[in-house]
């Protein structure tokens, strides 16, 4: 249902019963099919249709609150579309940047799309990838992949990722549960073998 009662009658969100009962009285005077002329006379039966329909809803508690309760869900699944929306724009100027190697500029898309979506995964792994390429970044890329692998548990690529940023960082034993996590999901990759093996190795020694 697209129709916004509450503009319909011409009253806030959070108007009074009283206060929809009497908006809707006086609508019902102004709009009223017997004040037209023939002419005019199938429109506004129209409008009064709406006008009635939206008092009917709204004068009643159990669905007026319904109403509200779907139209909430509405509003947010529109917003959670633009959002989604923009986060691929952002993901896909961050790749350009990063395909001719401007890693600043592609991690402030990175970032942008990981703020338009925060549960983008790919958006989140991305941003790893970019962080990756200067060494002072190598927590941020960290925090960035470790988010990757909370949203997406069984993607061997971000696992991958993750525990070789976790063996940069010294931190062996959680690079170890990357690793063989990747391994576990991924198959076989005489990468990700090499580098569990390392990261055994450290944290041995």
């Amino acid at each position: 249902m697209s129709e916004n009662y509450y503009t319909i009658l011409g009253v806030p969100s959070n108007a009074t019963t009283k206060q929809i009962r009497e908006q809707f009285l006086q609508l019902a005077r102004e709009k009223h099919p017997d004040r037209f002329s023939v002419e005019e006379k199938d429109q506004a039966e129209a409008q009064f249709q709406e006008v009635t329909q939206a008092y009917n809803v709204l004068v009643d508690p159990d669905r007026r609150r319904r109403y509200d309760q779907e139209k909430t869900q509405r509003t947010q699944s529109s917003n959670d579309a633009v959002s989604s929306q923009a986060a691929r724009v952002y993901v896909r100027r961050g790749v350009e940047a990063y395909k001719k190697k401007n890693y600043t500029q592609a991690v402030e898309r990175f970032e942008r799309a990981t703020q338009e979506s925060p549960d983008d995964a790919q958006a989140w792994y991305y941003l790893a990838r970019a962080l990756n390429h200067r060494s002072a970044w190598l927590s941020r890329a960290l925090a960035a992949a470790a988010k990757s692998c909370e949203l997406d548990s069984m993607n061997a690529t971000y696992l991958k990722l993750a525990g070789q940023l976790a063996s940069q960082a010294g931190m062996t034993s959680r690079a170890e549960r990357y690793l063989q996590n990747a391994l576990t999901f991924g198959g076989d990759d005489p990468e990700v073998q090499l580098a569990l093996r390392q990261a055994r190795k450290a944290r041995k020694s």
